[in-house]
């Protein structure tokens, strides 16, 4: 039995490249924290896109190139980077990774989880539709989200994205 903690899309493009933000930027040192003092394994996702980005229906949606693959942009930001590596990342096209979910599942299956916890950004984007896709795997498996190691688009869609998933049973810590 493990307990897994998930760093959802700490890159550079989310912090202080072109999306990121104040509030981004005001959770590194906690998630820092969190990271180095975690008992448990550790995976990280990274938003992944084409250079076709513009052309997807997400591009279409938020013509904000980010994240690009193989950018500077995509990357894990500095003070995480001594924890990720090629076994421990799951790069994602979308906002919910069903790989990072069926790898998870078949940990699950074979040693238990004792929970999982999330953390990173953004809340009402990736965290929340991470946390809604790994219940939906294992809905026996605590999932918690660390609130003070998130940061949304917003103050307010952050706080609402909270709540949204107290009420799906995911615990914010």
């Amino acid at each position: 039995m493990k307990d897994i903690l998930v760093v959802v899309d700490m890159q550079k493009d989310f912090v202080d490249g072109s999306l990121g933000t104040k509030e981004a930027k005001e959770i590194v040192a906690n998630m820092l924290d969190l990271v180095k003092n975690f008992k448990g394994d550790i995976y990280f996702t990274k938003d992944t896109h084409e250079v076709d980005y513009l052309a997807t229906q997400e591009g279409k949606n938020l013509p904000v190139e980010h994240c690009i693959k193989g950018t500077s942009g995509w990357e894990i930001i500095d003070a995480l980077k001594p924890y990720a590596n090629e076994d421990n990342i799951i790069d994602k096209p979308t906002f919910g990774s069903k790989d990072l979910a069926e790898r998870l599942k078949e940990i699950n299956d074979k040693e238990g989880i004792i929970s999982i916890t999330l953390a990173g950004l953004c809340t009402d984007i990736c965290v929340i539709s991470n946390a809604m896709v790994l219940k939906a795997f294992m809905p026996e498996v605590p999932i918690k989200v660390v609130e003070s190691a998130c940061a949304g688009v917003s103050p307010e869609s952050h706080k609402r994205a909270l709540d949204a998933m107290k009420v799906c049973q995911v615990e914010i810590i």
